[in-house]
């Protein structure tokens, strides 16, 4: 072990969690906890936006996806623009309809209770079980640095994101989001230009390398309507639907990205935050795609075994190659990418635990408590989830690519989300017993997808959402609200 490199990675860790710490004198009410008070500036949102659908996931699988196949992903982040598009025009009007706190209060006012709790129910379920796998995905990174798995190193990580976020909120997890973005942005373009150094011949021999391999194939614009389609994962058609459909779920109906869009001071600034966190996050896949690419003609020119599994390649490299110090940057760089995706689920999911379904339950019953006291519950539900998500993470073991074990497992129930959403937002006949019976048979079908057919999981969300819009209509048709009652 070389103590510089750990003495940079125990300088960040304190640092950070000291600066979200010290966000805690702002939280007075729920609105500054789950809505840093409505004061942040949209370009921090923007890049908290990127922070939260960046993950060590990200960091540590996407080199690994150019190394062993080619910058196909990157029709998917297409996808992801026509997103953003569909959510600043469909979905953020309504957001911004009154104070809202999170995204299934939209659904509470469209159909009611039932179906809210429906909705945030699927959201508590799948964020804990992707967080987790994200949480795993940093033993990979300790395990590199010390040689080990310890569970005692993944506790570490968790606990100290735990500490800032149940101390500073929403506050503390936009603007520790916005430096850790920075950070392993940074490090990522240190360690590009490092790993492009000890390539002879440098950028003119990876891109002659990488054509004559294929790796800098982006498009794949192939259409045969047969199920061998359908279980390609990277072509044009599933990137730009498949994308196009995950991202408006999960931005548009998930309360991990809904409740930074609602931390805006303003539907316009919302939207402009939305729009420009797609230029950051496309430059940081096309980054991360250069990188395996760079790695891939640096492992076959030195006749050097890749390690296994794939997604230890990058800080494997980072850790044996790189000098000391910026060896050390780069690494906390992936653990901040880590960081800031923990703290945002871990708010969200409080938020959610708190705003819709303990504080209705209780005014139903005749109880008001006061503000402090429930600031005083999110902060210990935010505990509560730490807990969960760091049991998942020990559990996450051996479900192939982290990047794409944590999406897989997203796009199920995205799909039944997604398709309620808009049911509620496009059509007026729905009903409430509708609405139920469509995310039912989503999330039947998704299942069925998932375990009984070779499907690529870019196109869960799309199948998901179609069924459960289409079943929840005709449902609505045929059974009134008043039978549902």
């Amino acid at each position: 072990m070389r103590w510089l490199d750990l003495g940079v990675i125990l300088a960040y860790l304190v640092g950070i969690t000291w600066f979200g710490a010290h966000f805690r004198h702002r939280q007075k009410t729920l609105k500054d906890y789950f809505l840093g008070g409505k004061r942040a500036p949209w370009w921090a949102i923007s890049l908290s936006i990127v922070s939260a659908e960046t993950s060590t996931l990200t960091v540590i699988g996407t080199p690994a996806l150019s190394f062993a196949g080619n910058m196909g992903f990157l029709q998917v982040v297409f996808g992801y623009l026509l997103a953003r598009i569909v959510i600043s025009l469909l979905l953020l009007p309504h957001y911004f309809r009154g104070e809202m706190y999170t995204a299934y209060e939209l659904m509470r006012r469209r159909f009611g209770d039932r179906i809210r709790n429906l909705t945030a129910a699927i959201f508590l379920v799948t964020r804990a079980l992707a967080e987790g796998v994200r949480v795993f995905a940093v033993s990979i990174v300790i395990s590199v640095i010390l040689g080990t798995g310890e569970v005692a190193s993944i506790i570490l990580i968790t606990g100290l994101t735990l500490f800032y976020t149940f101390e500073g909120g929403m506050t503390a997890v936009i603007w520790t989001d916005v430096v850790q973005m920075f950070l392993y942005v940074f490090g990522a373009v240190l360690s590009l230009v490092v790993i492009l150094q000890m390539v002879p011949g440098g950028w003119a021999h990876v891109l002659a390398a990488g054509q004559a391999a294929g790796k800098f194939q982006l498009f794949d614009f192939g259409f045969e309507f047969s199920r061998e389609f359908f279980a390609r994962t990277y072509t044009f058609w599933a990137g730009i639907l498949g994308g196009c459909f995950l991202t408006t779920a999960s931005h548009g109906t998930e309360q991990l990205m809904v409740q930074r869009l609602l931390a805006a001071r303003s539907e316009r600034e919302s939207k402009g935050a939305l729009l420009a966190s797609w230029v950051v996050i496309f430059t940081q896949f096309t980054l991360f795609l250069v990188i395996g690419i760079i790695l891939f003609v640096y492992y076959r020119d030195t006749g050097r075994a890749a390690p296994d599994p794939l997604d230890r390649l990058y800080p494997d490299f980072i850790w044996r190659h790189l000098s000391p110090g910026i060896a050390g940057l780069v690494i906390a760089a992936i653990l901040a990418a880590s960081m800031a995706n923990i703290s945002a689920a871990l708010n969200s999911l409080a938020s959610t635990t708190i705003m819709d379904f303990l504080k209705p339950a209780e005014l139903r019953r005749g109880t008001q408590r006061s503000d402090k006291s429930y600031l005083n519950l999110a902060r210990w539900a935010t505990v509560f989830w730490g807990i969960v998500l760091l049991v998942i993470g020990i559990m996450a073991r051996k479900w192939g690519s982290v990047l794409e074990a944590g999406l897989a497992i997203a796009s199920i129930p995205f799909g039944a989300l997604l398709g309620v959403f808009l049911l509620g937002v496009l059509t007026r006949r729905a009903n409430q017993r509708g609405a139920m019976a469509g995310v039912v048979a989503g999330i039947l079908t998704m299942v069925y997808v998932k375990f009984g057919t070779s499907i690529a999981w870019t196109w869960y969300v799309f199948a998901g959402s179609s069924v459960t819009f289409i079943t929840g209509y005709l449902v609505s048709l045929t059974v009134s609200e008043e039978a549902y009652a």
